[in-house]
């Protein structure tokens, strides 16, 4: 199966992070945290987003964004409301690393200017009133663009009642 990575940078709500933590172990993504983080691993908040699926996940935290960049390679798409290009105009390939800011202030624009030909945004409406969208919600509309790329490797496609 190819590999997918999602990387929060400096992630603030709990709940947003266990969401992604599901989002994460129910498709085969790996996790990357990277601190300070607005909560601590064992947060009920998080863990009960989660639900049950933590034995599904593949997670690992970084102290800081330096040691998370001096251990990983990418590709990094940075996904950002600043960014040019549109991420269903993106071809992801495997061992692709998207990456995901705070919740109140997004990505670092340093990163951003860093990877500005990987980075990506979600169109939505053109009103500054609508300045982002919730970030696990991002980050599952971003893990399930690669997916449909990919075909969705591994994934369970077909239902079945019981």
């Amino acid at each position: 199966m190819p590999e997918l990575n999602v990387v929060l940078v400096e992630p603030e709500i709990p709940q947003n992070t266990g969401n992604i933590s599901r989002t994460c172990a129910a498709t085969g993504a790996r996790l990357h945290l990277i601190k300070p983080m607005g909560f601590e691993l064992d947060d009920k908040k998080m863990k009960r987003a989660g639900l049950d699926y933590w034995p599904l996940l593949d997670v690992t935290v970084y102290e800081n964004l330096d040691e998370f960049l001096a251990k990983n390679h990418g590709p990094f798409y940075c996904f950002s409301t600043k960014a040019a290009h549109v991420h269903t105009e993106v071809s992801y390939p495997d061992g692709a690393y998207l990456l995901f800011g705070k919740e109140t202030a997004g990505l670092p624009e340093s990163l951003i200017l860093e990877h500005l030909d990987t980075a990506v945004r979600i169109p939505m409406l053109d009103d500054d009133a609508a300045r982002s969208l919730n970030l696990s919600n991002s980050v599952a509309i971003g893990v399930y663009e690669v997916l449909r790329q990919w075909n969705y490797p591994s994934l369970r496609l077909g239902g079945k009642f019981s």
